[in-house]
């Protein structure tokens, strides 16, 4: 059980706390590329409770600085983004991607120290589509994330960012809770409703599976056993990968590939970025009333950007307005009225409140995953704070290319481990980087 200490360890992710410190000890994915133009408006970010500024300079490198300029801390934000750096408008004073002053325009000649001054920057890099942010403190930064749907190049991947108002684990959470799948999003759904070849039946004949949970070398899995047909096991497997990542069973397994963030912006504000293989996605078996597609696609409805710290990616179905709820529909053919499998999961997280109170929460067995994964994170923040010891994945991301998702059959005599171990080696591998490795017991 954790303690009410636990707790707002897992909730403050500022400078200095111990999930913050854990958090920067990672790559953050930041924005998308095309977030970024040469020469363009700097971008507001908000990043583990820090305001920054990210720009893209003259010859198409990243910066990312604390928004308050070092000279009197008015807000580069309002800068000149031009020849290859930063120019604060108050006095002029411009730096580069690193951080560094590289003029002073109003101060004397003979007087400039512009090499003694530095912005707050952090590094950055890029790839496939996204740019990530490194706010720890080693002198080195680690490699970036490796999930095969992050490896992949951008054109085969389809990405999305969508923000979400409430605290990132609640939010996570979801990702991770399997038999919330049977009521919030398939509520009123009959197994009959889909034809008798289609595996979703199974999660529908029995909303209360089995949940074997099991920690890893990457964080915490589960697989969500149910009866198939005669001598056979119906699993739903997912992970959770520190700091931040999961994968969801939202599949077939064997052609799923696709990883999900949840990013902290503060303690209040998440981000969500979901990364997927294009060609592995297949539409869900069409049962017989219509419903948006399971990718969540019909449900990314956005409000347009804008410059605010919280501008990005905002949904136009929304607490605002009750997320666009129809309660005919809700009392007719629909569980819940909201339209939308993302949709219905973000106003049930965001329902709890912008940070959820779990001291009164009344748990169960079947959300053993959550709570191991809560007890996951524990340990790795307090280790780091207590010995320095390096997070999971931090200075070996391969091994995040053991973690695969999804819906898979297997005859009942297998272990759930074997079974696992038996589709990951049949899985579809386009990048060509997934290997089995080992599944810590």
């Amino acid at each position: 059980m954790a303690s009410e200490r636990d707790f707002d360890l897992l909730t403050q992710v500022g400078p200095g706390t111990p999930m913050g410190r854990l958090m920067r000890e990672y790559w953050i994915p930041a924005c998308g590329s095309e977030e970024l133009a040469a020469d363009g408006p700097p971008l507001r970010l908000l990043l583990l409770g820090e305001r920054l500024v990210a720009f893209r300079d003259s010859s198409g490198r990243v910066g990312m600085l604390d928004h308050r300029c070092p000279h009197r801390c008015a807000s580069l934000f309002f800068g000149r983004n031009e020849e290859d750096g930063l120019r604060c408008v108050y006095h002029g004073w411009k730096y580069d991607v690193t951080g560094q002053c590289v003029d002073m325009p109003n101060v004397p000649q003979g007087h400039s120290f512009a090499a003694q001054v530095k912005a707050r920057a952090y590094r950055t890099a890029e790839r496939n589509g996204i740019v990530y942010a490194y706010m720890g403190e080693r002198e080195t930064a680690p490699p970036l994330p490796m999930t095969e749907a992050l490896l992949l190049p951008a054109e085969e991947t389809r990405i999305i960012w969508v923000q979400r108002e409430c605290h990132w684990l609640q939010a996570l959470e979801g990702d991770i809770d399997t038999s919330h799948v049977g009521f919030l999003h398939e509520g009123t759904v009959s197994p009959d409703a889909y034809p008798a070849n289609a595996t979703q039946r199974y999660a529908l004949l029995n909303r209360a599976p089995d949940l074997h949970v099991a920690d890893t070398p990457w964080g915490t899995m589960y697989a969500a056993a149910r009866p198939a047909d005669p001598g056979n096991i119906y699993y739903r497997l997912a992970h959770f990968l520190l700091p931040f990542w999961t994968m969801a069973p939202n599949a077939d397994f064997q052609r799923q590939i696709a990883t999900r963030a949840w990013v902290p912006m503060d303690e209040t504000h998440t981000m969500f970025l979901s990364v997927s293989w294009k060609s592995g996605f297949t539409p869900p078996v069409t049962r017989n009333e219509n419903r948006p597609g399971a990718d969540g696609s019909s449900a990314f409805k956005f409000l347009p950007n804008t410059t605010d710290w919280c501008g990005r990616w905002r949904l136009a179905q929304n607490a605002a307005n009750d997320y666009m709820i129809d309660r005919e529909a809700q009392r007719e053919r629909s569980y819940t009225g909201i339209e939308g499998i993302h949709l219905q999961d973000q106003a049930i997280t965001e329902s709890m409140g912008a940070v959820v109170d779990r001291g009164l929460e009344t748990l169960a067995v079947s959300d053993l995953m959550v709570t191991r994964t809560r007890r996951r994170l524990l340990l790795a923040a307090k280790a780091l704070a207590a010995s320095g010891a390096t997070p999971p994945g931090v200075a070996d991301p391969e091994i995040y290319l053991g973690a695969h998702s999804g819906a898979f059959i297997a005859p009942e005599r297998q272990a759930w481990r074997d079974a696992y171990a038996a589709q990951l080696r049949a899985s579809a591998n386009p990048t060509g980087a997934l290997r089995m490795l080992a599944v810590a017991e």
